[in-house]
């Protein structure tokens, strides 16, 4: 039986893929930008609720204790992610070159500032890396972006 912690990093490290091909593929393959624009950041969406999504069964757990946070305070967290991840695809491809990054950034810090007691040590660990190379592609992709406006446009 393979281990949990070998099992979430090999699955966290195969998540960077579509970051770092989409990232990539929006520099390098001008022809399919704008479709790759938009795959990359619903793609970026999606990790991002799917992450909010963690705070539920934590909730859930919380019912009957409210240490450190409160059941109502982890699952408005986990909203306000999940509607941010879905709505800020509405926004213009400048939009989502902000909000995504800045996003993702800032559900790292409530998972080390307020959720550090439920996640193990490597957990963490495999978080920061996870987030630093997911805000790269993120920055890099963003910056190439809204410094070529009219290729962006076209998404």
């Amino acid at each position: 039986m393979i281990a949990v912690a070998r099992l979430a990093t090999a699955i966290g490290l195969a998540g960077l893929i579509p970051f770092i091909f989409g990232m990539l593929a929006i520099l390098l393959w001008p022809d399919a930008q704008a479709t790759c624009v938009k795959l990359f950041y619903i793609y970026s969406a999606g990790v991002l609720a799917f992450m909010a999504g963690v705070y539920w069964p934590i909730a859930l757990q919380l019912e009957h204790r409210c240490f450190p946070l409160s059941p109502i305070t982890t699952l408005v967290i986990s909203q306000v992610f999940f509607l941010s991840a879905g709505l800020s695809l509405l926004l213009p491809i400048e939009g989502q070159a902000v909000v995504y990054p800045v996003a993702y950034v800032a559900l790292y810090l409530v998972d080390v500032r307020w959720m550090r007691l439920y996640w193990p040590g490597w957990y963490r660990r495999l978080r920061a890396v996870l987030t630093l190379v997911a805000c790269a592609c993120q920055a890099i992709a963003g910056f190439w972006l809204l410094t070529h406006p009219l290729i962006a446009a076209s998404a």
